[in-house]
């Protein structure tokens, strides 16, 4: 465990330290798009931040490399070397589009190369286990097709929430965290070596992504763009392929002694899509529900809009950190739900916990006008929108005997700065007879003049109309 924190501390650092760097590349490169109708930030703010991402990659495999139990991974398997391809291509074409942009389907076929690069040196699913009847293989051809099809979904699923400041990045953690927890307790628990490949690819998530959302979050200074996201899918993708089909549900049968508790242990993994599916279900369901929409329209399904589910959440009325946290709390809660399902036995207890906290989540979804206030003794802690607000008695106080001296000085000498022309005596001043309403705010500086300010102001030939006044008695004539 030493090891793997070092490693995600590494990861986490050098992507922190170079996202500076990076943002101030971005902006000489001009890589800052203008705000698009569907973007929700006012402000152009530079991509490429993926480049930070990948190089905290590249430091925490280096890192891992000279680790002794870690550094197993690299001669027992080709693994990483496809992770790194897969991810160098990946990012290329991120970069390509976050400086130029690049066709849909040009993207689409670039990610499909990507993975293509990665199944050919190995990383693809072998066998599915299938409840009941065990491991069953499959043909080079078909795993060579469910691994293409998971990278590209997956990859598309985190494109497409990366529409919010800390969003895609914040997510991916929470499904990284909840992979780790599962391929370490087969590691660690069960002493299933092919499961260390994924629980080293988990720990480079969570560090890519702790460092990185330091400036991405909202307001962000930087976004991740293509370059970071496709990179995250597919990294994502990596994980859950190194792990499914390649755990043999035996190895885990002599450990529990029975085929039931088996079954059960193996309930994320069991069906190749499932743990995916489960970590990156609102990712996913955003996306599914993106393509019926725009295909039901007659459009591309590549075509962007404003209509995915952060954008729903502030169209209701949530504000920016809160859709986030709200696109957190459900994602967190579908993931470790399932892996707490795998981990206890006590199947009740958690599905009635996932029942309560989806009933909060519920909750808190419905009522976006609610607005949390932190405690007094913690104000100085929290962010200003939850610190609580002081009555403003001073200005309520002060408004109404300026206003009254504004108009006495008014009244005396006709330079109130109610705009009237020098047309003639028929027009009052604002504090005349007009009875029109209180005395404008605009008035109250003169309240300040001396006797002998006033009076010099009133000697001038026509100087008095430079303060928007009529000067003394009926003016000019």
């Amino acid at each position: 465990m030493r090891e793997y924190l070092l490693v995600l501390f590494c990861t986490a650092a050098v992507t922190y330290l170079l996202t500076g760097p990076v943002r101030k590349f971005a902006i000489a490169a001009g890589a800052m798009p203008p705000v698009r109708a569907r973007d929700v930030h006012r402000e152009p703010t530079p991509r490429l931040g993926g480049i930070a991402m990948f190089g905290g990659l590249c430091a925490g495999i280096l890192v891992a490399s000279q680790l002794d139990n870690l550094s197993k991974i690299f001669s027992e398997g080709t693994d990483i070397r496809a992770l790194l391809s897969g991810a160098g291509i990946m990012w290329l074409l991120g970069v390509l589009d976050d400086k130029w942009g690049v066709d849909a389907l040009v993207k689409l076929g670039g990610q499909m190369i990507a993975a293509g690069v990665m199944v050919w040196q190995g990383v693809t699913v072998i066998t599915i286990p299938v409840p009941g009847f065990g491991a069953v293989a499959v043909s080079p051809t078909q795993g060579m097709v469910i691994s293409v099809t998971m990278v590209v979904v997956m990859v598309n699923a985190v494109n497409f929430i990366d529409g919010l400041d800390g969003l895609a990045g914040g997510m991916v953690c929470i499904a990284a965290m909840a992979f780790f927890l599962y391929s370490y307790r087969l590691w660690y628990g069960y002493s299933i070596n092919d499961a260390a490949p994924a629980v080293l690819f988990s720990v480079l998530l969570i560090g890519m992504c702790l460092g990185f959302l330091a400036h991405n979050l909202h307001p962000a200074r930087i976004f991740m763009g293509d370059s970071g996201s496709m990179m995250l899918g597919l990294m994502l993708a990596v994980a859950a392929i190194s792990i499914t089909g390649r755990v043999d549900p035996d190895l885990i049968t002599s450990e529990t002694g029975s085929l039931t508790a088996t079954v059960h242990a193996l309930v994320p993994i069991y069906i190749p899509l499932l743990l995916p599916l489960t970590v990156i279900a609102l990712p996913l369901a955003d996306l599914l529900l993106a393509v019926v929409r725009r295909t039901w329209a007659g459009q591309s399904p590549f075509a962007a809009d404003k209509r995915h589910l952060h954008h729903r959440l502030l169209q209701v009325g949530h504000s920016h950190s809160r859709a986030v946290l709200i696109m957190y709390f459900w994602a967190a809660l579908i993931a470790f739900g399932t892996v707490a399902f795998s981990v206890t036995n006590t199947g009740r207890t958690v599905v009635l916990t996932l029942a309560g906290l989806c009933l909060v989540g519920l909750v808190v979804l419905l009522t976006p006008q609610f607005r949390p206030r932190a405690p007094r003794a913690v104000q100085a802690f929290v962010p200003p929108r939850y610190r609580r607000r002081k009555p403003a008695r001073a200005v309520a106080d002060t408004a109404p005997a300026a206003g009254t001296a504004a108009g006495a000085t008014a009244t005396g000498s006709g330079a109130t700065g109610s705009g009237v022309t020098e047309s003639g005596g028929t027009e009052s001043a604002a504090t005349g007879g007009s009875g029109e309403g209180p005395t404008p705010p605009t008035s109250a500086p003169m309240a300040e003049l001396s006797a002998k300010d006033k009076e010099l102001l009133g000697g001038l030939d026509g100087g008095s109309s430079a303060v928007g006044g009529r000067g003394r008695g009926t003016g000019r004539g």
